[in-house]
């Protein structure tokens, strides 16, 4: 999923930062176990991409873990000991990132004195019972040996290191098939460390027999024909814990519903209005009144003088169950969503709409890439232009793909044909720029939209033999520092995008975060909320994206994203239209993004508006972008003034999607998140 695994969508930063642990059944067998060596198959959306191999001597592990999708991937080697209750007393990980960020991770635990150190500094805490350890970095295999811990201890919860706690929960039992025959196998889910739990399956003999998420799997080799069903399930364990929580948060008032006392946002003046009050309903807002105002069998919330603001707009998503809440409580309402699997996005879209799911309204765009040794899991596969083409039809056909994604694997002697059909069929064109190819070639192919600024810049500086599938296209940034703004190859693609009308699509936060991201250093996109996240979030958000070899590299990241911001500003000055989103599970990730477009000549003001009004007017929805009569209710509450400060849009008090209504600070506490806000007073909903 471009320039990042989208972090929690795709493998996601549990796996790729914070991989914490889950749980097993009752051990009748001992901690010191025999020698052994087990072998695992890492799946990505049913194509295997790598390995993990274990071996054991009693109570001392070695794993070897790695797997590449999309151009890259971790490696990671460990090494680990046991004491007698199955508490890890040492544990060493070395290797690195997805994105190539070095790993070296070591934990002890010796006469009470636990020590660590990973990316965000060393750590000491004295124990005196028994404590996990949560890993920063490693294989899927943690879930193993935190199980075995757990299941000694007689509540199944237990205190972690460097915060919290471990809860452990059985989930089902069942039976697979695979080269060793039938066995019988129990799922489980362990949660305290993230903000989703993670799930995973151990054997009748309590050995591991994989990880499960929707779209990733690390399961035991001979095994690999299960990894399916075993996927769906993950994603019925997901849809289940947030149908659970939109059964009991989810406010859906019998009655008109009335917000009073505040001041909205309004885009099409820049500014918030007098104190009013807004009538919802059903769906839709009803009018517009005093602040004041009130009505016979009303609910009525006190908005407290607040601004509302109409729902947000993420661009660049790539959406899951686990990303659906989440960014409803964060005021976004819609999400663009820029590649996925039909069976993914499809079904989740299907029961957001039913109100089965709390999420936002999803745009779908239907994501084809070529086959090649290192493609994208994601989406469909084409090996030929009439696949290529096929393909933008059999989006077409489905219904409700407003456009396609072209993926870096794409040959660009396709794109025309691709761009023609779709086209025809009254699709948009929008994506990366297929390896060996130029953003002016792919304008005169017939885009409409450039994916991410990189994929933009990098033709100015890479060659026509370099291979952007790679991590080239996120290393090869570094040279964006010497870049000359006014040169011939740099204006003939700006001359070219603005004759063309060509939007850009720049995921700043996502360079942001790629370019200046620190080990050890908060990274700014989280530093306003990171203190009300859960444990592995918090370390995760001193963890660099890319990995920094010295004092030239650094330099070089760091003046590459200023020459970032440089181009989006002349791009914006030149009326380049461009578009906010995150490419990193948008929420909080949003926020920071439109926060980001000030950097580039917009006021808070302007920033709100192009995240809301001009979103709707673009993708061509005349139901929302505005708090107006007649429009959905599609909007949240804050207590500051965006206009003024945009940063206040990261406090939200309310938040209503077609009409329902939910309060964060009711949620947050299921994620680990300490609220933001109070509760709105409310009335009138006996």
């Amino acid at each position: 999923m471009s320039f990042s695994s989208t972090l929690r969508q795709s493998v996601g930063a549990a796996l790729v930062f914070s991989l914490a642990a889950a749980c097993s059944q009752k051990a009748d067998t001992p901690v010191d176990g025999p020698k052994g060596h087990e072998a695992y198959s890492v799946i990505i959306a049913g194509t295997n991409v790598g390995y993990m191999n274990v071996d054991r001597s009693g109570n001392d592990f070695t794993v070897d873990y790695d797997f590449k999708n999309n151009g890259r991937g971790p490696g990671f080697k460990e090494s680990l000991t046991l004491d007698s209750d199955g508490v890890p007393v040492s544990w060493s990980i070395a290797g690195n990132t997805t994105f190539g960020n070095e790993v070296e991770e070591t934990f002890a635990l010796n006469s009470g004195k636990a020590v660590w150190s990973d990316a965000t500094g060393n750590g000491k805490a004295e124990v005196s019972a028994p404590t996990l350890y949560i890993n920063q970095f490693g294989s899927p295999y943690a879930a193993y040996i935190q199980a075995n811990a757990l299941l000694q201890d007689s509540d199944l919860t237990m205190p972690a290191l460097p915060a919290g706690e471990l809860r452990l929960t059985e989930m089902d039992s069942l039976t697979v098939t695979g080269d060793g025959g039938e066995k019988a196998v129990t799922t489980y889910a362990l949660s305290g460390a993230d903000l989703d739990p993670d799930y995973f399956i151990l054997d009748n003999e309590n050995k591991f027999f994989a990880y499960i998420t929707p779209r990733f799997i690390t399961i035991r080799k001979g095994y690999e024909a299960e990894e399916e069903r075993l996927r769906n399930l993950a994603a019925e364990y997901g849809a289940a814990r947030y149908e659970d929580i939109q059964s009991r948060y989810a406010h859906k008032y019998d009655k008109p519903v009335r917000i009073q006392n505040v001041r909205v946002f309004q885009p099409e003046t820049l500014d918030m209005s007098d104190p009013v009050s807004v009538l919802i309903e059903g769906e839709k807002i009803a009018a517009i009144e005093a602040a004041d105002a009130s009505g016979d069998g009303e609910v009525v919330i006190d908005g407290a003088g607040g601004s509302l603001i109409p729902g947000l707009y993420d661009m660049h998503g790539h959406m899951g169950d686990d990303d659906a809440l989440i960014n409803v409580l964060a005021g976004i309402t819609s999400v663009r969503d820029m590649g996925n699997e039909i069976t993914v996005l499809e079904p989740l879209r299907e029961k957001i709409e039913s109100g089965v799911l709390a999420g936002p309204r999803i745009s779908m765009s239907g994501f084809i890439e070529g086959k090649s040794e290192t493609n994208n899991s994601t989406g469909e596969l084409a090996t030929t232009e009439q696949e290529a083409v096929d393909l933008v039809n059999m989006y077409a056909d489905r219904g409700g793909y407003h456009q396609i994604k072209i993926y870096s694997s794409v040959k660009g002697e396709w794109v025309p044909a691709m761009a023609k059909a779709a086209h025809a069929r009254g699709m948009r064109v929008a994506g990366h720029i297929p390896a060996f190819s130029t953003p002016d070639e792919m304008i005169e192919a017939g885009y409409d939209e450039i994916t991410h600024i990189n994929q933009v810049m990098l033709s100015w500086v890479l060659g026509p033999e370099d291979d952007t599938r790679t991590l080239a296209r996120i290393t090869g940034m570094a040279k964006f520092a010497d870049l000359d703004l006014n040169s011939e190859k740099v204006q003939k693609t700006i001359n070219l995008m603005v004759d063309n009308n060509i939007v850009a699509d720049p995921t700043t936060v996502i360079h942001e975060f790629g370019l200046l991201g620190r080990n050890g250093e908060t990274r700014a996109g989280m530093a306003d909320y990171v203190d009300h996240m859960p444990v592995a979030v918090q370390r995760g958000s001193k963890v660099a994206l890319l990995n920094v070899a010295d004092e030239e590299e650094d330099a070089a990241y760091r003046a590459a994203f200023d020459k970032i911001i440089d181009t989006l500003t002349m791009m914006h000055e030149r009326g380049i239209f461009l578009v906010p989103g995150t490419d990193l599970g948008g929420a909080f990730e949003l926020h920071r993004e439109v926060e980001l477009f000030q950097r580039f000549g917009f006021t808070p003001a302007q920033a709100l508006k192009r995240a809301t009004y001009d979103m709707a007017e673009y993708l061509g929805f005349d139901d929302r972008g505005a708090i107006e009569p007649g429009k959905l209710a599609d909007f949240f509450i804050v207590p500051g003034d965006p206009t003024a400060d945009i940063k206040a849009i990261k406090s939200i008090a309310l938040v209503s999607r077609g009409g329902t209504v939910y309060f964060p600070s009711e949620i947050y506490p299921e994620f680990g998140i300490t609220p933001f806000t109070d509760v709105p007073e409310v009335s009138g909903n006996e």
